[in-house]
C-alpha cells in the first residue's frame, strides 16, 4: 500500500547500446525498498528504444523514449527530466546499480533538510575484482568544497533533487558542454551556488569503472570540456586547489591527445598553483612519452581513483 506522504520519484536513466548493464541498473531501481511510486524514464541516445523493458504496476513503471534534444548525455538527461512527473527526480547511469535502501534514505534526508534541494550518498567504485568505498567528506557539501574538488563520492547516480528546484532555480543540464564531459560537475556547481547539498555518508550506489567508461580514450573531448567548465564558472579561478586540479586534468588530456608541448606548459601552471598535486607530474610523464595515458587511467581506476 502506498503511503500518502511518500513523494513520487522519477528516475532518469540514459543509455546507449548497453542492454545487459541497463537491465541491472533497472533492477536496482525497481526493487527499491520504498513504499511509494517510482517511475523510471529510460532515454535512448541515438538509438531506438527497447520497448520490451517497459512495465506498469501501481507503484512501479518503466517508460522508454528516444532523445529528442541535442545528441549526448546532457540532451538525453534533459529529455528525461522534462518528461518526469515526480516530486523528486533521481539520476542513474546505465552502468551503475542502486542498493535497495537508497531512495528511502534520501527521501528521509531531504525531509529533515528542507533548506537543501539536492541529496547525495556515498558510492562503491567497482573496478574488476576490486571495490573501493568513497564517502562524502561532510554531511553538507558547499559550493566552496566543490570549487576545490569535484568530490567523486557525490556521483550523479546518487543524486536526488526536488523537481521544482531543478526546473525553476538550478536549471537543466548544460547541453553546450563539449561532448557532455563534466556536465554533472557543472550542474552541481550551479546547484550549490543556491544551497548546500545534503550528503548521506553511506555507500548506496555501485559505480562500475573500467572498460565501459565513456570518456576514457576521448582525450580532446575531455580537454575541451574542462576548458569550457573554467570559462562557464569564473569562480573556479578563485580557488587555487581547484584550478590546479583542473589544469592538471586538462594537461593530462592534452598530452594524451598528442598536444604534448601544450600539455607540458599547462602542467607547469598546475604545479606552480599546487606543487603537491599528482596530476601535473603524470601529465609531464605522458607529454615526455615515458608512459601511456590509457595505462595510467586503467591503473588509477583499479584503485578507485581517477585522473580526468
Amino acid at each position: 500500500m502506498t503511503k500518502p506522504d511518500r513523494p513520487k520519484i522519477s528516475v532518469v536513466i540514459v543509455t546507449h547500446h548497453r542492454p545487459e548493464l541497463l537491465r541491472t541498473a533497472l533492477d536496482g531501481v525497481i526493487t527499491q525498498r520504498y513504499n511509494g511510486q517510482i517511475e523510471v524514464i529510460v532515454v535512448f541516445d541515438v538509438t531506438d528504444p527497447d520497448l520490451s523493458i517497459e512495465m506498469q504496476t501501481p507503484n512501479r513503471s518503466i517508460t522508454t523514449m528516444r532523445n529528442s534534444r541535442f545528441a549526448g548525455l546532457a540532451g538525453s538527461r534533459n529529455t528525461g527530466i522534462l518528461a518526469c512527473s515526480g516530486e523528486l527526480v533521481a539520476f542513474c547511469d546505465d552502468d551503475d546499480c542502486w542498493l535497495p535502501g537508497k531512495i528511502s534514505a534520501q527521501v528521509d534526508l531531504l525531509d529533515s533538510r528542507p533548506e537543501c534541494d539536492v541529496a547525495v550518498t556515498g558510492i562503491f567504485i567497482v573496478a574488476g575484482n576490486r571495490t573501493t568505498v568513497r564517502l562524502p567528506p561532510t554531511e553538507s557539501l558547499t559550493h566552496d568544497q566543490f570549487l576545490a574538488n569535484r568530490i567523486t563520492a557525490a556521483h550523479p547516480s546518487s543524486v536526488v533533487v526536488r523537481r521544482t528546484a531543478l526546473v525553476e532555480r538550478i536549471g537543466l543540464v548544460d547541453e553546450d558542454t563539449p561532448g557532455s564531459y563534466g556536465e554533472d560537475y557543472e550542474w552541481i556547481l550551479r546547484a550549490t551556488a543556491i544551497a548546500p547539498v545534503a550528503a548521506l555518508q553511506l555507500p548506496l550506489v555501485k559505480v562500475l569503472w573500467g572498460a565501459t567508461t565513456y570518456f576514457q580514450d576521448r582525450w580532446q573531448m575531455v580537454a575541451d570540456g574542462i576548458s569550457y567548465l573554467i570559462e562557464r564558472h569564473p569562480d573556479l579561478a578563485t580557488n587555487r586547489r581547484g584550478l590546479a586540479r583542473l589544469y592538471g586534468h586538462r594537461a593530462f588530456a592534452l598530452a594524451a591527445a598528442g598536444h604534448r608541448a601544450q600539455g607540458a606548459r599547462l602542467a607547469l601552471k598546475s604545479f606552480r598553483l599546487r606543487p603537491n598535486d599528482r596530476r601535473p607530474y603524470l601529465a609531464l610523464l605522458v607529454a615526455a612519452g615515458i608512459v601511456d595515458a590509457g595505462k595510467l587511467m586503467r591503473l588509477a581506476n583499479r584503485f578507485g581513483a581517477g585522473i580526468v
